[in-house]
This record gives C-alpha cells, structure tokens and sequence, in this order.
C-alpha cells in the first residue's frame, strides 16, 4: 500500500468516525431538545425502590443513546436534594446497560432502514408543526447518519484487512492488552461519547483488523473513559452528586480493569459470548455492564455511606474571597464594553435567582430557618443588583449611544425587572407559602405534592434554558424557550382543573392548602415567564415574534 493511497484510507476513516460521534450527538440533542422536562420528571419518580431506578437509568440511556447524559440529569438532581445519593448510584447503573443495549440496537443492519429513516426523519423535521415533532425528525435523521457512518467505516477499513502493517500494529494489540484497555479509555473520553466508540472498536472488530482480545479490552477501557467523562462534567458539582459520580466511575473503571485482567488470563472465555469476533466484542459490552449492576445494585447504599467517609465535607473557609461586580464605571466612555458588563451582572443574577429556586422547594417538606434566611438576604442582594444595574446603564445613557447600543441598553433593563419580579415571587410568595404550611402544620395530597415538584421541575429546566440563551443569543434556543411558556401555561391550567377536581371529591389534605397549591402554581408560572423573557428580544431581531407571540 503506497504512501498516499495510506493517507487517504485514513482521511476516509477518520471522516466516517467524525459522521458517527455526530450523528450520536444529533440522537442525544433531539431527545433532550424535545423532551427533557418530561424526562427529568420520570427520573425523578423511580426513586421508589433501586431495581425501578435501575430500569428507568436504562430507558433514559437507550432514548438519549448516552450514559453520561443521564448521568448529568441526575447529578442536577441530587445537587438540589430531590434524590438521594444511593437512588442516583442505581440510576447510573442502569444508564451503563441502556447505553450497552443501544450499541446492541445499532449494531443491527437493515439495508432499507437508512433510506427509510432519512425519508421519514427528513418529512417530519420539514414538515412538523410544533418543536417536539421537529426533534422526532431530528432523532430519526441522526439514527440514520449512524448507520451510514458504520457502513462507511466498513468501506474504508476494508483495504486494510490484509495490509502487514496494519495486522502487526493490530497483532501487537491483542498482546498488550493494557496499551488497548488504554488507548480504549482516552479515545472514549476524547470523542466524549463511549457509545460511539464501542461502535468504531465492534466495526473494527467485524472486519477482522482488531484482535477479539484487543477489541474486548478496547471496549472495556472505553466504559473507563464514559466514566471519566461524566466526572470531569460534574467536577464543579456539589458533593453529594460527585460521589455519586465517583462511585460509578470506581465500580466501572475497577471492574473494566477486573475484566481485562481475566480475558489476560482466559482469553477462550471471548469465545462463549459468540461466534463472529464482532458478536464477541458487543456481546462483551453488554455482559460486563449487565453483571456489573446486577453485583452493585444492592450494594449502592454501603457503596455511597463509605464514600461520603472518604469525600467529606471541608469547613468552610473564612478567607472567601468577595464577588465583584461586573458594573466597571470606567468603562462608561466605551459603551460596547459597558453594556457587555451590563450582561455579565445580569447573568450573575438569573444565577442568584436560580439558586433561590432550588433552594425553596424542598421548604415545603421540611421548614428550614436558615435556609429561608438565606433566600431573603440573596432577594435583598437581587434587588441592589437590579438597581444597581439600571443606574450604570442611566449613566451610560447619559454618554451617548448608537440606536443599537441603546436598544440593548433598554433589553437589558427590561431582562432586570422580569428576574427582580421572579426573585420577587419567589421570596414573597413561595416562601411565605411554605411558612404557613409549616406554621399551621398542614400537608398536601401525595397527587398535589407532586404535582408541584413536577411542575417546579419543568420550570427550573426552562431557567436552565434561559441562562443558556443569556449567554450564547442563540435564536433556536431563543425561540424554544419562548414557546415553553406556552406549554407551561397549558400545564399549569390543566394542574389547576386537576386540583379542584381533588376538591370536588372531598380531599381532606386538597381542601386544607387549596390556596397554597393553587398559589404556589401561579408563582411558578410567574418565574418561568419572567425567564422566557430573556428570549423575547433576541426573537424581535431575528423577526421570529410578533409583538407578543411566536411568527
């Protein structure tokens, strides 16, 4: 095989390796786009028992063709107190086999299903009304790229099945286990996708250039480096949730290096799991996650209580350094720079605001003085915020301004009111509401209570999205985060019809906090619609909203 001839084997393999981590990306993208906050809700249910935690970490993996995906859903979870450590450690298990039954699931060829998934996922993204259909188009569109990417990598590896070259460096391999295990691991976390390299190492394998030894501990370092990528994801995380992560990157990586030391020893064992090196290989990925939760599942309690030995929680340091403000009076003469600072505070308070969310749903349950406190001194420091953010851009009025600067000026002032009003009815509204509840001793209907976590979930996924659109103006996100609040709306009107037919029927619990449900519902809807705002002037400018709704 001549020189060039060489390097053009390699750009066609490397381009069908780029299409596949693509194509993964646009699955898990589409699902997460049109169905995320349904998602966070189900995952948040299954912390009944560890087996229906075990089973919904998998589903959730299989929709969003990725564990780590999962694994960040839940870690935002346990991070805000609405799972336990333990539950998320089962979750996470689970996540690990749905990731290894998706690549079993796309391992599967059927010539007609490309042209069939690009027909129908092409219509449907074209054709489809709402941002949930789009998505369904998308997922499709995605499936059907992976596909195609597996096919070209078969194409492309195929001039190198009787290359010297090529079986001595393979050879090697399937000697050095360890170097395999290795390289497995870092090209997994380098793709940030363990699904799209279990699919390259599987494809590999099938074309006879990997070794079945090689390719297994390839596999098996690439469940290492999945871990890995999940904790360096999650490493600026509170720590209940990293040791969730770390529990999982523990079980995964120890048992993978378990595993490659015993096909080391009994390299016949690869035989038992199929016939062709390819069955072997996949075969291998999903046994190993298989047994691997089905040995830990019940032992995620133990696991999680001794971590929290090793990860304690440091003191806190007195020599905390103060935040400062973004508002630089001497940038006033330079109003681009101006107003860019204008936008880093403001990003600094949908942050505080967002902190204050979280921090008060769980008052509901359990009253918690300090952590009411804190609520209001950070409404207190909004506020100054919020003014201190119109002052410097008055001032900076006062300079004299271009009309688009201008216009950004005022956008900026608007964005400030909507989040002092969120941060507004969070304070007085929801935190007053959870007082009483504690005061006079009352309790919702199982039905209501979730209820309102549901709905408190749904609206903390679109301040998510909010702040994401701060940050990157991106209009697509702009104009998503837009259309939820309709939805939200829908959904807050349908809770409110479902609350007084608990009252119709005599709910004893439904009748006592009938005010604090159906006032807690409308304060959430006030926080979702002052976020959706972020996204009204980027809409304006694209001329994708009509005064006040959706083009």
């Amino acid at each position: 095989m001549n020189e060039p001839h060489a390097i053009q084997i390699i750009i066609h393999i490397a381009g069908a390796a780029a299409l596949l981590i693509w194509a993964v990306r646009l699955v898990r993208t589409g699902v997460e786009r049109g169905f995320a906050a349904p998602m966070r809700i189900w995952l948040r249910h299954s912390a009944k028992n560890r087996l229906l935690a075990a089973s919904t970490g998998m589903g959730a993996a299989v929709l969003l063709q990725s564990a780590t995906a999962v694994a960040v859903l839940v870690s935002n979870f346990i991070s805000k107190g609405g799972l336990a450590t333990a539950t998320g450690l089962a979750i996470l298990l689970g996540a690990d086999v749905g990731s290894a039954v998706v690549t079993q699931l796309l391992m599967a060829r059927q010539p007609i299903l490309i042209p069939l998934l690009l027909l129908i996922g092409v219509t449907v993204f074209l054709r489809g009304e709402g941002s949930n259909t789009r998505q369904i188009g998308r997922v499709l569109i995605g499936l059907a790229l992976i596909f195609v990417s597996l096919d070209m990598i078969r194409g492309a590896t195929e001039p190198m099945i009787s290359n010297p070259g090529t079986r001595a460096v393979m050879a090697y391999l399937g000697r050095d286990l360890m170097t395999a295990f290795v390289i497995g691991a870092v090209f997994a976390w380098g793709v940030h996708s363990s699904v799209a390299a279990v699919l390259l190492f599987v494809t590999l394998a099938g074309q006879s250039i990997l070794p079945p030894a090689a390719a297994a501990a390839m596999i098996l370092g690439a469940n290492l480096g999945g871990g890995f990528i999940a904790f360096v994801l999650t490493y600026s995380a509170p720590l209940a949730a990293r040791r969730m992560i770390m529990a999982n990157l523990l079980l995964r990586g120890g048992g993978a290096v378990l595993a490659v030391l015993m096909i080391a020893a009994m390299p016949d064992i690869l035989v038992r799991l199929g016939v062709t090196p390819a069955r072997q290989a996949i075969n291998l990925h999903l046994a190993f996650n298989l047994l691997l939760a089905l040995a830990a599942l019940p032992l995620v309690g133990p696991i999680t209580t001794a971590l929290s030995y090793v990860m304690a929680e440091k003191p806190a340091s007195n020599d905390v350094l103060n935040v400062a403000s973004a508002l630089d009076p001497t940038l006033l003469g330079r109003p681009q720079r101006a107003i860019d600072c204008a936008a880093r505070e403001l990003l600094g308070m949908g942050q505080k605001v967002e902190q204050m969310l979280i921090a008060v749903e769980p008052l509901y349950d359990q009253w918690n003085a300090a952590t009411a406190s804190k609520i209001s001194d950070q409404d207190r420091a909004i506020k100054q915020t919020h003014l201190n953010i119109k002052l410097y851009l008055a001032r900076l009025g006062q300079t004299g301004m271009d009309e688009e600067l201008s216009r950004r000026s005022i956008e900026l002032a608007s964005i400030s009111s909507s989040l002092d009003s969120a941060s507004d009815a969070i304070t007085r509204i929801m935190l007053e509401l959870a007082k009483r509840l504690d005061t006079q001793k009352l309790q919702f209907s199982p039905q209501g209570r979730d209820e309102i976590r549901d709905f408190t979930d749904r609206v903390q996924s679109n301040v998510q999205l909010a702040l994401n659109v701060m940050m990157n103006q991106n209009p697509a996100e702009a104009r998503e985060l837009v259309a939820a609040k309709e939805r939200v709306r829908k959904v807050e009107q349908k809770l409110q019809r479902s609350h007084i037919g608990r009252l119709s029927e005599g709910l004893v619990e439904s009748i006592e906090t009938s005010n604090i449900h159906q006032e807690t519902l409308r304060a959430l809807k006030q926080v979702n619609t002052a976020f959706s705002m972020v996204g009204h002037p980027i809409l304006l400018k694209s001329g994708d909203l009509l005064k006040s709704r959706l083009a």
